[in-house]
């Protein structure tokens, strides 16, 4: 007897999924709109088969955090998912798999996962190859687990630091952001989503610019800028990796809710940008369109207009699209043939991930591949990789001969929890297991799961900067004071950090913030602030011990970009390290003491003062300074540092910017020399930035178009070429058509946005060449 063909792994996806369609009840097709939580499937620390079969009856499109809701270790987890999938697959009429979706911003959110540098912390490496090694880690991790869908990256451009959730990010600049979401996304979705994890790009549109800066609220921003520079990190992920999924964003954009627009993710992410995957809701993000945006009366009514304009999944569980959207359906107010679109997309998702195969996993494998040695050996790696050594007047940096006395100072010297972003494990569900009638009031009722099952704060082994520069140091006196907390005006510990500094040769301060999601939080996600000064009394922490005249090096330890203007005035050696995960502590001190040499770089710029923001390189012509005069009345325009800046521990020169250019339509070849003219090898980030100088509408001073982290040895020279499409030149014109005009361009090219080592101006003759935002072509780079 022949199968049904969507059962037939030799008939392509589309086949199946419209036999499957065709054999489902209404009930069976919204069951795939939505999630269940894990934990309304178990009773305190065991599966309730009979609660679970209840809720999965009519099967469902997503099960909603194991790893990220419990306390469960790898055997456990796949375990667990086996037997809902079982559940799922043997237990329903028609065996629809389920699919579990979790979290992996900087690295696998569950218990014994390997974390990584927090998403900025990433995005200051400036390596595409190595995100994309710690994307293949989170592969494996989910994998081996059984979770097939990740709701990572976060694509926003960041541009106010009030937000709380700039460590999610990748940073200020689209093209940057474009091209490490590229990169994570080819690690999580492999060639094939087979043997791969999808992953959501996240949050669609604009939400990194939020009104205040303020978690949610509302966006105000043109049609130009929303393409040009919000949409162009997803549109970089969907045409060049592939991206499967889309996550929309809470927020507003001209009033328009983007759970509810079809404009923003039908007419833009659809049409315009060639998006054909799958849309999921934001946790709560359909009722919010009552409770938040005021557009929607009732969940009926709310489910409509999401379903409308594109959510195909609402998350974390079904609400909105279960029976309200069947009474709107039944009373005629829908037609089912949204419901059939979206059921289409999901079971599309599960077709592609291979589950109709393969649904199982091999629990028993599962540990087998978390936080490995080679894997702590990338942590480590990424982490080094990722700081960014923002001053070093008097090459204080790097401490090589090892001083005999080091004094570790500061509130993050010797705290493992703030090494981790808000969604690393256990930080994230600090909202499970922390919470309190406050924090139940803001999570929105987050569920919970007992006993064994439980959530809670189970580290991976974390090195923090005091181990790390005791092993670096190992004949060292390292003696350490706390000095202060991150938070409050205790002035009692600064006496004895003195003291401590006092007596030794170096001291190395390490300031920050506690990033996570619960109110004690100072910085993540619903963690906003209007000022950027470090927290507490580290400000004065930090002077007193400058004041004792011992050389001092600062390390930030934070995923919030500070206001530090005063301190790089007065500290001779200013470090950057974010949320450098698990292996922070030895990357830290592998910078510090020299065993690596520094090659992270901004990906934001950092002001003054908050009264600069927003501030960010590539401003519109026009921007980025004040009439008449230049800069305000009490600081420099200008940012504190720019994008793109971060020392080195040798010195690199650049040749002339040769180029080679015709017409609008015709790539362009643009080659340099780059020398490293210092005593140490090292890693410099080729930076490749254009002006057009004559356009029809405003365009950026300086729009970064390609770059390259280049080993170079002392003395060596490489010349590096990038081959740029003239696509990746376009801009929306007056009558928002995306064009390259004809004129004159300038290039230049450097070791940030505004360390430029060479220019030329180019020509470019020819036709107004139209060219479409989902086909730009990515700049190619050859070393040689």
């Amino acid at each position: 007897m022949s199968r049904e063909p969507f059962r037939d792994p030799t008939r392509a996806v589309d086949e199946r999924v419209r036999d499957l369609l065709g054999r489902m009840t209404l009930d069976e097709k919204l069951a795939q709109l939505g999630g269940v939580w894990l934990t309304s499937l178990v009773r305190d620390d065991r599966l309730d088969s009979e609660r679970a079969a209840a809720f999965l009856r009519d099967g469902i499109g997503h099960v909603t955090r194991i790893g990220a809701s419990t306390g469960l270790r790898p055997e456990a987890s796949a375990s667990l998912m086996n037997d809902i999938q079982r559940i799922a697959v043997e237990g329903t009429r028609l065996g629809v798999p389920v699919v579990v979706h979790e979290e992996s911003t900087g690295g696998f959110c569950a218990r014994d996962a390997t974390v990584f540098p927090q998403a900025i912390g990433l995005a200051s490496t400036w390596d595409e190859v190595l995100v994309t090694e710690v994307g293949e880690v989170i592969r494996e991790q989910m994998r081996a687990v059984g979770a097939r869908h990740t709701l990572a990256p976060v694509l926003d451009v960041a541009r106010d630091p009030r937000w709380g959730r700039v460590e999610e990010t990748y940073g200020e600049n689209p093209h940057l952001a474009g091209r490490i979401g590229t990169a994570y996304v080819r690690g999580v979705q492999g060639d094939d989503l087979r043997s791969g994890v999808i992953a959501t790009g996240k949050h669609f549109l604009a939400y990194g610019l939020p009104e205040g800066g303020m978690n949610m609220a509302p966006v105000h921003v043109g049609p130009r800028e929303l393409r040009e520079v919000y949409a162009e990190p997803f549109a970089a992920a969907i045409r060049d990796a592939g991206l499967a999924s889309i996550m929309n964003s809470y927020s507003s954009i001209d009033g328009l809710p983007c759970a509810a627009s079809r404009e923003i993710l039908g007419t833009l992410l659809r049409d315009e940008l060639g998006f054909e995957g799958l849309v999921v809701a934001d946790y709560f993000a359909v009722a919010f369109l009552i409770l938040q945006h005021r557009v929607a009366a009732d969940e009926g009514e709310a489910a409509v207009k999401a379903l409308h304009a594109g959510i195909d999944l609402e998350l974390p569980a079904v609400d909105c699209y279960g029976e309200p959207l069947r009474r709107r359906i039944e009373s005629g107010d829908v037609d089912v043939a949204l419901v059939d679109r979206s059921a289409a997309r999901v079971l599309a998702s599960k077709f592609a991930l291979g589950l109709f195969e393969q649904p199982y996993v091999d629990a028993a494998l599962a540990a087998s591949v978390f936080d490995t040695p080679e894997q702590r050996a990338l942590a480590r790696r990424a982490a080094a990789a990722s700081i960014v050594v923002l001053r070093n007047e008097d090459a204080l940096l790097p401490l090589d001969p090892t001083p005999a006395r080091i004094a570790v100072i500061g509130p993050a010297a010797d705290d493992p929890r703030l090494l981790q972003g808000d969604y690393h494990y256990p930080a994230h569900v600090e909202i499970v297991y922390e919470r309190d009638d406050v924090a139940e009031d803001t999570t929105g009722g987050l569920p919970e799961a007992g006993g064994a099952f439980a959530a809670g704060p189970y580290f991976t082994p974390h090195v923090t900067p005091l181990a790390g520069v005791r092993a670096a140091a190992p004949d060292s006196d390292v003696v350490h004071s706390r000095g202060c907390e991150l938070v409050g005006d205790d002035t009692s510990g600064l006496l004895d950090a003195i003291d401590v500094a006092r007596e030794a040769d170096v001291a190395l301060v390490f300031v920050g913030g506690r990033s996570g999601l619960r109110p004690a939080c100072t910085v993540g996600e619903a963690r906003d602030a209007t000022d950027l000064r470090l927290t507490g009394v580290q400000e004065q922490l930090v002077g007193e011990i400058v004041a004792t005249g011992t050389p001092t090096v600062v390390v930030l330890v934070s995923g919030r970009v500070h206001t530090v203007a005063w301190m790089a005035a007065r500290v001779p050696a200013l470090v950057q390290a974010w949320l450098p995960g698990e292996e922070g502590g030895h990357a830290i001190a592998d910078v510090l003491f020299g065993r690596v040499n520094p090659s992270g770089r901004l990906p934001v710029s950092m002001p003054r003062t908050v009264g600069q923001v927003p501030v960010h390189q590539d401003h519109r012509a026009g921007g980025g300074h004040t009439m008449f005069y230049g800069d305000y009345t009490d600081a420099p325009a200008r940012p504190l540092y720019p994008f793109g800046h971060g020392l080195s521990y040798t010195t690199f020169e650049y040749g002339p910017l040769e180029v080679e250019a015709t017409t609008t339509a015709a790539p362009l070849r643009l080659s340099v020399d780059v020398t490293n003219t210092g005593t140490r090898a090292g890693h410099e980030v080729v930076q490749l930035y254009v002006r057009d100088d004559v356009a029809s509408v405003a365009t950026p001073d300086r729009n970064l178009i390609g770059f390259a982290r280049v080993p170079i040895e002392a003395g060596e020279t490489h010349r590096i070429t990038f081959t740029v499409d003239p696509s990746r030149l376009a801009f929306y014109d007056e009558d928002m058509r995306f064009v390259v005009e004809p004129g004159t361009f300038t290039f230049s090219v450097g070791a940030s946005s505004v360390d430029v080592g060479a220019t030329a101006a180019v020509e470019l003759t020819g036709e107004v060449a139209d060219y479409r935002q989902r086909d730009i072509r990515a700049t190619t780079v050859d070393v040689s």
